[in-house]
């Protein structure tokens, strides 16, 4: 697979994700359904804490990622849905730094939403990644 960012402003690279990516030569696309702070049974974690839902939702899209033989370095989108923009972003690093580490920075759109599935729910990712 080849990728090759598409970058005419330069911004979002501080923000860890590239305007635009050109891919080619992959042969597998998997589509994530979004992955919240969700435990193995479905139940809600870290109530009130962005920053903890935002690792656990990462660990659950990684996990996903995983199951498919892929990682967070897959990635050629994301979506992030959140309950409270102005929330997520002081603690958008913790995501940034789990995709610099991999080495990925996928076209991203965040999104303020009124509500998730589930009522304590502030942060849903929701990717797209090729192999």
């Amino acid at each position: 697979m080849e990728r090759t960012a598409v970058n005419p402003v330069t911004w979002s690279l501080e923000m860890g994700f590239n305007q635009g990516e050109v891919v080619s030569g992959h042969t597998r696309t998997l589509y994530c359904s979004g992955q919240t702070a969700t435990d193995g049974d479905g139940k809600p974690r870290h109530d009130g804490d962005m920053a903890a839902q935002l690792a656990l939702s990462i660990d659950n899209l990684e996990a996903v990622l995983g199951e498919a033989g892929m990682s967070l370095a897959n990635l050629v989108r994301l979506n992030v849905y959140t309950t409270d923009v102005d929330v997520l972003f002081p603690n958008y690093g913790v995501l940034a730094a789990r995709l610099g580490a991999a080495g990925a920075a996928p076209p991203t759109t965040m999104l303020g939403v009124t509500r998730l599935a589930l009522p304590t729910l502030m942060v849903e990712l929701e990717g797209t990644a090729v192999a």
